[in-house]
């Protein structure tokens, strides 16, 4: 708002240009809150009173607001597709922006937008400019940046843009040897037994049980150092099932504080470059054509379960996984292909939710009310401003 504020003061056609990008920027955020929190405050000026303490806006009065700035500023970015425009909200990211909106429309109104989410997803698909990547982990290398697939990023880098710390939070302390960590990572993140089993064996995404030089969307199995050597954990309990030898079990025993150190596949996805610091330098996407590929195929088959098109689209994704392709298209079979597809970035939330799906229950959770779909409001931001209003059920 106050970079909106300011360029406003400059009245040029230079500056129109940078208003238009900063609204859409921050229509972006403001999705991300209107997503997580539902009723927010909306506040699009800068020069307000001291003391300001605004009133919540619904859900649907927030939506409102970010697809009427997309409409009007969408149009007036760039369509320029290089290095002046990467990791900047063009054209293209403004399309995304709007498609996943639009694909998550009936959450947020009560009212599907179906055909308005495919048309946005056109302009990106037929541009010319982006294209599936015939390696899907071309995506997620340490240099990334290069990917045809990747159409907005967080552009990390280990030493001047740190931050991007999965290796830590995922790998167990002794997998340090695996890839010559500059610090020891922590023993954290892993994925469901159930979810990891989901992938078939022969599937391109899954990774290799025990082979940490074949890339995957998880580390499983026996642990061995950059020397080949078996890794150890000599502060394994006699619990472990494999004692001090480091094997990352996909099955996982209980939830914390019970957990096995060992137990669960861990993250895999993005590459691990050896010798790496804490801060990785690839680029993490936030939306990607893979994700929009399947997007447009689920927007057709709503408006038509049995589109030829909308199959061959998700074929796309699964033949570039090695795997065999659907013979017809199911709520079930789609959100699965999605959760293997876009594993850890972060769109399972939302897909759950607009599936119907979110409150199910699975591994350590417990079926949930419908409330659950959105977070609470934080009792630090109802402390600041009196004027916020709780979330149901919290």
């Amino acid at each position: 708002n106050r970079l909106i504020f300011q360029f406003e003061q400059l009245a040029t056609p230079e500056a129109a240009a940078f208003i238009a990008e900063l609204k859409v920027l921050r229509g972006l955020y403001y999705w991300w809150l209107m997503d997580s929190f539902g009723n927010i405050p909306l506040v699009d000026k800068f020069d307000v009173p001291e003391g300001f303490t605004p009133p919540t806006s619904s859900r649907e009065e927030v939506y409102d607001f970010i697809v009427s700035e997309l409409d009007d500023n969408v149009n007036k970015l760039s369509r320029t597709v290089d290095g002046t425009t990467y990791a900047r909200v063009n054209y293209y990211v403004g399309k995304a922006l709007q498609a996943k909106i639009f694909m998550n429309a009936e959450v947020y109104s009560g009212t599907p937008r179906w055909a308005e989410a495919v048309e946005a997803i056109d302009e990106i698909m037929n541009s010319g400019v982006y294209s599936l990547e015939a390696n899907y982990f071309a995506n997620f290398n340490t240099d990334n940046s290069n990917s045809k697939e990747n159409i907005f990023v967080v552009p990390y880098d280990e030493v001047f843009a740190g931050g991007f710390n999965i290796a830590q939070m995922t790998l167990h302390y002794g997998s340090q040897a695996t890839f010559q960590l500059t610090e020891q990572p922590w023993n954290g993140y892993c994925t469901l037994q159930e979810f990891y089993n989901s992938y078939d064996d022969d599937d391109a995404r899954k990774g290799e049980y025990g082979n940490q030089s074949i890339r995957g969307n998880f580390h499983a199995g026996p642990q061995f150092a950059s020397d080949g050597s078996r890794i150890m954990d000599d502060s394994a309990g006699p619990e472990d099932p494999d004692g001090a030898e480091l094997t990352f079990t996909p099955e996982i025993n209980a939830h914390f504080p019970n957990t096995l150190r060992q137990a669960g596949a861990r993250v895999g996805k993005y590459e691990f470059r050896i010798g790496t610091t804490p801060n990785l330098s690839n680029d993490a996407p936030i939306f990607r054509l893979g994700d929009f590929v399947m997007m447009k195929a689920e927007a057709m088959w709503r408006m038509d379960n049995g589109s030829d098109e909308a199959l061959d689209l998700f074929n796309q994704i699964r033949e570039r996984a090695d795997v065999e392709p659907f013979d017809e298209l199911t709520e079930e079979n789609m959100l699965a292909e999605r959760g293997r597809e876009m594993f850890y970035e972060g769109a399972r939330r939302q897909d759950l939710i607009r599936f119907g799906a979110f409150g199910d229950e699975w591994g350590f959770k417990p079926a949930s009310d419908a409330n659950k779909t959105l977070f609470p409001i934080p009792q630090a931001q109802l402390n600041s401003n009196p004027n916020l209003v709780q979330n149901p059920g919290f």
